[in-house]
C-alpha cells in the first residue's frame, strides 16, 4: 500500500522588518535599517539579480547622499558619468541649457549617470558587507497577512517549498507588476497610461563633446514631430530614447534596417554597438495610500511617472529613506507607532508632485488636442528668439528632494516661509520641511566633515550664539529619548558657509530630522516651543508643558 504525499515542511523566519523587493529602493532601505541597527530580511521572486539594461540611470545629488551614509554614494558617483547641464534644442537649434544650483557646497554633483544594474551591484557588495541583513532570492510573495502584532509574508520557492517570514513590520518596494498583492492589501493603483511609446537603446560610441550634458531634442529632424532624449553612460555608452508612435514594432524595424538607419541619424556612420534595446510604454499611477496597517509601500509598487524628470528610481529611494529612520525610531523605542502615519501624508504628498510635475512634462510632450499642440509648437518657436519664453518649455523637471512644509511634522516659521515651487534647477531657501544644505564642518571629537553626516545621526539641533547650550539640551532631552546632538552653529561652522546658508539668527535653533529635512526654526527663549517641535517630529503634538 502507497503512503501519500507528504506536504512539505514551511520554513519560517523571524526579523524585525521584511523588505519586498531587492531592487534598488528595497536595497536602499535594509541598508538604512541596518545602519540604526535593525535586523531586516530582504525576499525577492527572482532566482537572482537581473544584470541587463541600463533601466533607471539618472542618479541625483541628494540620493547619492543618502547612499553615501551607508557608505557606497562615492563609489556610485566615481564610476559614474558626471553632468552639470541640461541642454534643450528645437529643431537643432539650442534653446537653452539648464544650470543646477546648490544653496551648499555638497561634494557630490547634481547628476550622475550609471545604470541601474550597476548600482545594484554596488549596493549588494555593501549589504554583503553588512550586519543585519539577509537576502532572500527565489522567494515569491504569495500572501500578506496582518495582525495586532505584526506581519507575515507567505512565499513559494521555485520548487514549491513554502515559506513564512514574520516581522513587526514590512516595507513593500516589489517594482510596479504585483497587482495581486495591492489588491490583498487593499489599496488602488489609479492613474492613466500614455499612447506613445518610447524606444530605448543604449549604444556604445566615441561621440566627442556630448559627456557631460543631458541633450533634449523637440522635433528633430531625424525624429519629425516627437522628441529624443540622449544621457551620457560610463564606458563610452550613450542612452538615445526616442518617442514613437503607439504601433511601433522594433523587430521589424530591426529586421528592415531602419533602426540602424534611426541610430545613424544622431551618430552619423561612427561605428557603434548596441548594447541593450526596449521599448516602453509610460504610465503615471499611484496608490490612494502608503501605509496599510504594518506595511509601508514604497518605490514603483506605489507609483509610476514617466521617466522624464528621473524621478522614478530617485523618489524611491526617498521613500526608502523616510520609511527607514521612522521604522527605526518605532522599533528602538523612540517614538509611538504613530510616528509612520506621517510615512503615508508625506510621501503621498511627494508621490502627488511627482505625477503633477511629470503629467504636465507629457501633456507638453505628446498633445492630445489640436489646441495643445497649436501652443506647443508657438511656444518652442518663440523661444528660439524670446528668452522669457524657457520657462514655458517642459523638457522634464529633473528630480529633486520633496518639501515637507505641509507635513504633520513640520513647525511652520513666519520668518523662514516657503515660498512655492522655485525655478527649475534651483532648490528653495532654507527653512521649515526643506532639506538642509550640505557645507563643510569641524568636528574636533569625530572624524566628519559634512554637515550631512551629522544631521542623520540623530535628532539635531543647530543653535545660535546667543543661545544656551545647556538649558537647550535638558530642553531637548526632556522631549525626546532619540538619538540627539545639540551644536552651536559657531563652533562646526568650519568655513563660514553654514551661516551663509541658513541666514539665522543669533537666537534661533533649527530642529533637523534624521533624514537632513528641516524640522523647525524656534526661538531659543521660548522652550515650549522647541519642545513642540521635537515632540512633533517624533509624530506627537505637544499639549502642554513636558
Amino acid at each position: 500500500m502507497s503512503k501519500p504525499d507528504s506536504q512539505p515542511t514551511t520554513t519560517r523566519h523571524h526579523t524585525q522588518v521584511v523588505v519586498v523587493g531587492n531592487g534598488p529602493v528595497g536595497q536602499t532601505a535594509a541598508l538604512l535599517l541596518a545602519r540604526w541597527g535593525i535586523d531586516c530580511i530582504v525576499v525577492d521572486r527572482r532566482p537572482r539579480r537581473d544584470v541587463i539594461g541600463s533601466k533607471a540611470i539618472c542618479q541625483q545629488r541628494d540620493v547619492l547622499d543618502v547612499w553615501e551614509s551607508v557608505g557606497v554614494g562615492h563609489k556610485i558617483a566615481a564610476e559614474g558619468v558626471t553632468w552639470d547641464r541640461a541642454t534643450t534644442l528645437y529643431k537643432g537649434a539650442t534653446l537653452f541649457t539648464q544650470p543646477f544650483v546648490d544653496t551648499g557646497r555638497s561634494v557630490f554633483p547634481p547628476f550622475v549617470n550609471i545604470s541601474q544594474t550597476r548600482t545594484e551591484e554596488l549596493l549588494d557588495e555593501q549589504i554583503a558587507a553588512a550586519a543585519h541583513i539577509t537576502p532572500l532570492w527565489d522567494h515569491g510573495v504569495e500572501q500578506i497577512e496582518q495582525d495586532e502584532a505584526g506581519v507575515t509574508l507567505h512565499c513559494r520557492r521555485a520548487d514549491g517549498t513554502p515559506i513564512e517570514v514574520r516581522a513587526p513590520y514590512a516595507i513593500v518596494a516589489a517594482g510596479s507588476a504585483p497587482r495581486e498583492l495591492r489588491h490583498q492589501l487593499g489599496v488602488s493603483f489609479n492613474g492613466r497610461s500614455f499612447d506613445d511609446k518610447f524606444l530605448i537603446c543604449d549604444i556604445r560610441a566615441d561621440l566627442p563633446g556630448w559627456e557631460r550634458e543631458r541633450r533634449f531634442y523637440f522635433d528633430p529632424e531625424w525624429n519629425p514631430g516627437r522628441q529624443v532624449l540622449i544621457h551620457p553612460c560610463p564606458d563610452s555608452t550613450f542612452r538615445i530614447d526616442w518617442q514613437v508612435p503607439g504601433d511601433y514594432d522594433i523587430e521589424q524595424e530591426e529586421a528592415s534596417g531602419a533602426l540602424d538607419a534611426r541610430i545613424r541619424q544622431i551618430i552619423g556612420d561612427k561605428p557603434y554597438e548596441i548594447v541593450w534595446k526596449s521599448v516602453y510604454r509610460f504610465h503615471s499611477r499611484m496608490v490612494d495610500r502608503m501605509r496599510v496597517g504594518r506595511v509601508l509601500l514604497a518605490g514603483d509598487f506605489a507609483h509610476i511617472v514617466s521617466p522624464f524628470g528621473a524621478r522614478g528610481l530617485n523618489t524611491g529611494v526617498m521613500d526608502a529613506e523616510n520609511a527607514a529612520w521612522k521604522l527605526a525610531f518605532v522599533l528602538r523605542g523612540w517614538a509611538d507607532d504613530t510616528l509612520l502615519d506621517s510615512y503615508d501624508s508625506e510621501r503621498c504628498a511627494a508621490s502627488r508632485e511627482n505625477i503633477e510635475v511629470t503629467g504636465k512634462t507629457m501633456d507638453f510632450l505628446v498633445p492630445h488636442t489640436e489646441e495643445q499642440h497649436r501652443i506647443r509648437v508657438e511656444r518652442l518657436t518663440a523661444a528660439l528668439t524670446d528668452a522669457s519664453v524657457h520657462p514655458q518649455i517642459d523638457s522634464g523637471r529633473l528630480s529633486e528632494p520633496f518639501w515637507y512644509v505641509d507635513s504633520p511634522l513640520t513647525t511652520p516659521d513666519a520668518k523662514h516661509p516657503f515660498a512655492g515651487r522655485p525655478p527649475r534647477g534651483h532648490v528653495p531657501p532654507p527653512g521649515p520641511g526643506v532639506v538642509l544644505p550640505d557645507v563643510p564642518v569641524r568636528m574636533a571629537d569625530m572624524d566628519c566633515t559634512r554637515l550631512r553626516q551629522l544631521a542623520r545621526d540623530g535628532l539635531l539641533l543647530l543653535a545660535g550664539n546667543a543661545v544656551d547650550l545647556h538649558r537647550l539640551r535638558e530642553q531637548a532631552q526632556n522631549a525626546s529619548a532619540a538619538p540627539l546632538r545639540v551644536l552651536r552653529i559657531a563652533d562646526i561652522d568650519a568655513e563660514g558657509a553654514l551661516q551663509q546658508a541658513l541666514q539665522t539668527g543669533p537666537d534661533e535653533v533649527w530642529v533637523v530630522r534624521p533624514d537632513a529635512h528641516i524640522a523647525a526654526v524656534c526661538a531659543a527663549g521660548d522652550g515650549q516651543a522647541v519642545r513642540a517641535a521635537l515632540q512633533r517630529v517624533m509624530g506627537r503634538r505637544a499639549h502642554a508643558p513636558v
